[in-house]
């Protein structure tokens, strides 16, 4: 059988060949015409926008951290500077093993374990900051021998810092305040006031105090500086610079010789004082005591230091000028005496009887005079000099609470002052209203009784005192505290002059005014309970002595402070103003624990007061004005 021979038709192959030569020719073409128009989009279109990412990976925007601004007291005396050192600084998102580079890291420079639990602290408070301080203010030795291994640590940078520093220490701790680390929390409050794009590259900011409150006239004005780099990140050369402003200088109302004055007048006793000038408002002393190393707070301060501040029962954290509220004692009563001529309740003529206690109507219960046995025959003068309870006693039940609360809140008692730096307390000035809002409970005659003599529920600051003592200073005149006296400028050197600000005038009778600033005059002179640290001065002070009560003594009981804890016992209290004719200074002093305020407070206002007018410097022991505590019962009910 012969095989069949099967004919090709070319023409069909040929026009098939042609179509599926023809349609890959197509589908090449459109796969170049989509790579053309994606290159035409890359290199034309969207030239701009790659050349600038481009631009971006060449080219490294630095920011320049400004320098602080310096503080000063009113003499020029530096409270606040700045010095450059060296830091080594971990890079945590560019480190695998955070522990073991830190352990090969600790064996060519000595990380100490107080780095390391500061660095702990800082990376679980700064999650959001790419650098972190490891061992700050390098040795030369350290950068050479961190610089000889930088190979080695990837993610682990020398930078050079600015560093704060406070040379007074403690002594104006409380004022100055200090700056520390940016945390989280600083990181919102910046970004919610739209003032986070200036604290690029900056590591710290204030805290409490001067710093904190000043704050944008201390920071300045963050720099940039355009950097081009390599593949490997070096630098090659800076394109161009926007210098940093640095923060402007503030010059202080504080006179450091009289805060170191006070300060050695204090010795170790805990307590406050504050002193204004009476024609302005200006803060010349700000004295907590004791106080703390603001330096251990600029870097983050270690476990060990701050625990010992933080449990310290003296509680040198605690701005006791600022913040702690006390029973303002007797020295209430000179606003008490004003209440009384101003709201006709009293004469300067009218006198009484003090046999030594004071009842309520129908009341058997006795308030107490602290001095056994009475004064005798009181007048509104002798009530002031010798610093008479039943005559207060007697007044306050006529005047009534809410009269009490309305005329002496003019003076600023149980509320904030304004002072220029955050974290004021406000204190408590009762009324029947406060205590029917706090306790849901009227007011009694009784709760009157005790807030005549500055105790109940009275509360004050060692500011407020100082603020109400300036104002009888000047005849009513109410200028609001401030701490900062003049900005200097850091770029044209200018100074702005901070002008003195009157909140309110109070209309106050002249010849009221006059009989109560007489009084206080008295009270140091003989017979008055400040006549020791009065005596033989080259000037004539006003003052009154008080004693704020810690703990409360029974009915029938005595004050006696051999049997009393020694942190349970009276703090001494004394607001003065000087001279008597022509106020320069007003002040309110505390002295924690110490008994009454003529043998303890007013003796230490002697001294503030004679370097200030005479520029005399107090003995580094002042028992010679001191008065030995006495035994006796006083301004308790």
């Amino acid at each position: 059988m012969k095989q069949r021979v099967e004919l090709r038709n070319h023409p069909v192959e040929l026009y098939k060949f042609r179509l599926r030569l023809a349609i890959s020719a197509g589908f090449v073409f459109v796969l170049f015409l989509f790579l053309y128009a994606r290159f035409y989009y890359l290199q034309v279109i969207q030239q701009e926008h790659y050349h600038t990412l481009a631009e971006a990976n060449r080219i490294s925007i630095l920011p320049l951290v400004p320098n602080r601004g310096l503080i000063s007291d009113r003499n020029g005396k530096v409270l606040a500077q700045n010095y450059s050192a060296y830091t080594l600084e971990v890079v945590p998102s560019k480190i695998q093993d955070l522990e073991s580079t830190l352990n090969e890291l600790a064996a060519i420079i000595e990380i100490t374990p107080t780095d390391r639990q500061r660095f702990r602290k800082l990376l679980k408070e700064s999650k959001r900051f790419k650098r972190l301080p490891i061992k700050n203010r390098l040795t030369d030795v350290e950068i050479a021998t961190f610089a000889a291994n930088r190979y080695r640590f990837p993610g682990i940078e020398i930078n050079a810092q600015v560093y704060r520093q406070y040379p007074e220490k403690e002594i104006v701790s409380h004022v100055i305040g200090y700056i520390s680390r940016i945390n989280d929390q600083d990181l919102e409050q910046l970004e919610s006031s739209g003032e986070l794009h200036n604290y690029r590259g900056s590591h710290h900011i204030g805290k409490i105090g001067v710093e904190q409150s000043y704050e944008k006239q201390l920071h300045g004005v963050t720099g940039f500086e355009e950097v081009e780099t390599d593949a490997a990140g070096r630098s090659i050369r800076v394109l161009s610079r926007t210098p940093p402003i640095p923060g402007n200088n503030l010059i202080l109302t504080l006179d450091l010789g009289l805060q170191e004055a006070a300060e050695i007048a204090f010795g170790d006793r805990r307590g406050a004082l504050v002193a204004l000038d009476p024609n302005n408002g200006e803060v010349l002393a700000f004295v907590s005591k004791p106080g703390y190393d603001n330096n251990l707070f600029i870097g983050g301060i270690d476990q060990e230091n701050w625990s010992i501040l933080n449990n310290s029962i003296d509680r040198p954290l605690n701005n006791r000028a600022l913040r702690g509220v006390y029973p303002p004692g007797s020295t209430f009563k000179p606003f008490m005496a004003l209440a009384a001529l101003e709201l006709g309740k009293r004469t300067a003529e009218y006198s009484m009887s003090d046999p030594g206690y004071f009842s309520l109507p129908g009341v058997s219960r006795r308030y107490r005079d602290w001095k056994p046995g009475g004064h005798g025959r009181v007048d509104l003068h002798k009530s002031l000099v010798v610093s008479c309870d039943t005559y207060y006693y007697s007044l306050a039940n006529d005047l009534g609470i809410d009269n009490i609360h309305n005329f002496i809140s003019q003076f600023g008692l149980g509320s904030k002052t304004g002072i220029d730096i955050e974290g004021e307390a406000s204190g408590l000035l009762p009324s029947s209203a406060w205590k029917m809002r706090q306790h849901k409970q009227k007011w009694y005659a009784g709760d009157t009784i005790s807030v005549s003599i500055g105790q109940g529920y009275n509360l004050t600051t060692p500011l407020q005192l100082a603020f109400a003592t300036m104002i009888i200073a000047n005849n009513g005149k109410a200028y609001l505290p401030h701490l900062v006296k003049q900005i200097q400028n850091s770029q044209t050197g200018e100074v702005e002059d901070i002008p003195a600000k009157l909140h309110y005038s109070l209309n106050l009778t002249p010849k009221n005014l006059e009989v109560v600033k007489n009084a206080l005059v008295d009270v140091t002179r003989p017979g008055g309970t400040a006549a020791k640290a009065g005596a033989n001065a080259a000037y004539t002070f006003a003052g009154k002595t008080g004693t704020s009560q810690v703990v409360g003594i029974k009915q029938g009981e005595r004050y006696n402070e051999k049997l009393i804890n020694e942190r349970h016992r009276d703090h001494a209290m004394f607001i003065a103003y000087a001279p008597a004719d022509d106020p320069k200074i007003a002040l309110a002093i505390l002295v924690e624990n110490t008994g009454t305020g003529g043998s303890t407070a007013a003796p230490i206002a002697r001294q503030v007061f004679d370097y200030f007018l005479l520029g005399t410097l107090p003995e580094t022991d002042p028992a010679h004005l001191i008065e030995p505590i006495q035994d006796h019962a006083h301004d308790h009910l």
